[in-house]
């Protein structure tokens, strides 16, 4: 027996019975001869992290756009964050670890630069050329891992961890009712629906630290029942959802949290999306990445011999306009701003 084999004895014997099993994967659009020594889930996790959009998360804004300071938090920073909390959660109630690490690892490899503005900013200039189109970022992780990676080949990554990154993200939308939410919308893994949990629980609290940070908001703005039901500091709002969420969760089939802790988290995000990511203060860069991010669109769509695979005859404005948004979604903030100063600016005004 191959040392895969053990592992995968080992998952069925010691992992919870509603834990997705790397032996039972409904395996891979393109089937491959078995790894020797790592389960398929664990194959997904490292072709994930050795995939050049992970290393491009490194220069992708999480909220504040091209920060100055070491400190805030970038697009992987935030993914490390998510996996640590994913593995906890999953650890806790017998999940599959290496499953819930290669979803929340995965989960925003499709994320624009310049972070949720961003996202609106390529969203209006994709639909300016094609209107029945639309850009979320959960759909553009799928699509570059099934599509855009690996010179177009995309990375074969298995059903499970394909269908969680798809279904990883809620918007600003309050965090899921298992009782209310269309099965189809849920993930179909209990890993999933713990990556769905954790990306909130991350980005939340550390966006609010992030936030006091940069003098946008302070502690004391904080709704204070979310403060004494959640805690003070960030770790222990953090201790608190988590621990919450495992209670709750026990042996059931749903990965649910208790009411108080539910609410308090969905009211803190109100408050993030009001105050921080759509408030006066983020609206004084959304105009400017609107700028940038649609005048490279216009850009590439008038000079496609620009893009990275060169202009294609006969082809039509709408695959025109597909390409050219993956490879504006692709960018890092410094790239985009470079091929802004570099096709917009005149030479002087770039060397100053």
């Amino acid at each position: 027996m191959v040392i895969r084999e053990q592992t995968e004895e080992l998952e069925l014997q010691l992992l919870s019975p509603r834990a997705a099993k790397a032996a039972q994967s409904r395996g891979r659009e393109r089937p491959e001869p078995k790894c020797p020594l790592r389960t398929d889930f664990q194959r997904d996790r490292d072709r994930i992290i050795h995939s050049k959009s992970f290393r491009r998360l490194t220069y992708k804004t999480q909220v504040f756009i091209a920060p100055e300071l070491d400190h805030y938090r970038t697009r992987l920073t935030h993914t490390l964050e998510v996996a640590q909390i994913a593995r906890t959660i999953a650890r806790a109630l017998r999940l599959n670890e290496d499953l819930t690490e290669a979803i929340a690892l995965g989960h925003d490899l499709g994320h624009t630069p310049f972070g949720h503005a961003g996202e609106q900013a390529l969203d209006d200039a994709y639909r300016c050329f094609d209107p029945d189109a639309r850009f979320r970022h959960w759909e553009q992780s799928l699509r570059v891992v099934e599509v855009l990676e690996n010179e177009g080949r995309g990375l074969n990554l298995t059903w499970e961890t394909r269908d969680g990154i798809a279904r990883h993200s809620k918007g600003d939308e309050d965090l899921p009712d298992p009782n209310a939410q269309r099965a189809a919308d849920r993930p179909a893994t209990m890993e999933g629906k713990v990556v769905v949990f954790s990306d909130r629980i991350a980005y939340v609290n550390h966006d609010i630290d992030d936030a006091i940070r940069a003098g946008l908001i302070s502690l004391h703005d904080l709704p204070r029942r979310c403060v004494e039901v959640l805690g003070e500091t960030h770790s222990q709002r953090i201790t608190t959802m988590v621990s919450d969420l495992v209670l709750h969760t026990g042996d059931g089939d749903q990965v649910v949290m208790g009411a108080a802790v539910l609410s308090a988290t969905d009211d803190l995000k109100d408050f993030m999306f009001g105050h921080v990511y759509s408030g006066a203060a983020a609206g004084k860069g959304l105009a400017k990445v609107a700028e940038v991010v649609g005048n490279l669109f216009r850009y590439y769509m008038d000079n496609p011999q620009d893009l990275p695979s060169g202009a294609i005859g006969g082809e039509s404005c709408r695959a025109l306009a597909r390409r050219v948004c993956d490879h504006v979604a692709g960018m890092t903030d410094r790239y985009a701003l470079q091929q802004f100063s570099l096709h917009f600016l005149p030479e002087d005004w770039r060397a100053a």
